[in-house]
């Protein structure tokens, strides 16, 4: 996907993880243990609620935020998109599913900081700035949750 506005990056991160939540699901029909499967099923249905947020900022943020050029940061800083689904979860135990979880929003929460940290427009930095906190704390969250599925 070419990404030259706010409204691309939203876009692409809506698409982010909506395909995360779709392969954490197909894996966790797979994995052998118990607790992995619960926790990649907490996981995906975490995933679907941010593809949620994400479309509801896509669609009602601010039209000249949304429409902010920012095409430089991805030539020069690449996304690895979707890694995670070139080794599947099914194959992980339950610490490195959320080590993999956590690389993949680091990706996603430096590309809002670094954006935030650029924009000239108060609007696109507000919204930047919100996205990078919400990324922010719902790995929090999701790590915290993790944990609880070790402790069972």
């Amino acid at each position: 996907m070419q990404i030259e506005t706010l409204k691309d990056v939203l876009h692409w991160t809506k698409e982010f993880h909506q395909h995360l939540s779709q392969c954490l699901s197909h894996c966790a029909d797979k994995h052998a243990d118990e607790r992995a499967k619960m926790m990649l099923e907490y996981l995906s249905e975490h995933e679907k609620t941010l593809t949620d947020v994400i479309g509801g900022f896509e669609k009602s943020g601010d039209e000249n935020a949304l429409n902010t050029w920012c095409y430089e940061y991805a030539s020069h800083h690449p996304i690895t998109l979707h890694a995670h689904c070139d080794a599947p979860f099914a194959d992980l135990d339950t610490a490195q599913i959320m080590e993999v979880i956590v690389d993949q929003h680091r990706q996603v929460i430096e590309l809002y900081r670094y954006l935030a940290s650029r924009a000239d427009i108060p609007s696109a930095k507000e919204l930047l700035e919100n996205l990078h906190s919400l990324e922010e704390h719902e790995v929090m969250r999701m790590s915290q949750s993790s944990n609880r599925f070790t402790d069972l």
